[in-house]
């Protein structure tokens, strides 16, 4: 089992940037896939990034690529979300979670421990 907690959310003012972190305690961390996910309000659960164990492999969410980055440190057991040039529209609840599959890394379904989310606010 992995615990994950996320930080590093807050309001910001569109056009700026802000990074958070996914904290993971246990020793099989490394070896997991890790991907972020949003939630805005009376919206579904939406994929953002994920990231491979071995950092070597990314993939986002065609809304968000180009302006957030996925990386992530073994040795700290942390992966991080840079997002630059945030849009009213980010604005929501980031979710970080780990999954043990190595497919299919855009659906929630494939991640069995999630965080508790941080908030994130863009205003305009």
């Amino acid at each position: 089992q992995v615990q994950l907690v996320e930080s590093g959310g807050g309001l910001v003012q569109a056009g700026g940037s802000l990074r958070l972190s996914c904290a993971a305690s246990g020793r099989t961390f490394s070896w997991l896939n890790v991907g972020w996910f949003r939630q805005a309000p009376g919206k579904e659960r939406e994929f953002i990034a994920a990231i491979s164990w071995t950092g070597g492999s990314t993939v986002y969410a065609d809304s968000v690529k180009g302006r957030l980055t996925i990386s992530r440190d073994n040795s700290k057991n942390t992966v991080y979300l840079q997002m630059n040039s945030l849009k009213p529209e980010d604005t929501a609840v980031y979710y970080c979670a780990a999954s043990p599959y190595g497919n299919n890394l855009r659906t929630s379904e494939k991640y069995d421990n999630w965080g508790q989310g941080t908030q994130v606010t863009v205003s305009s």
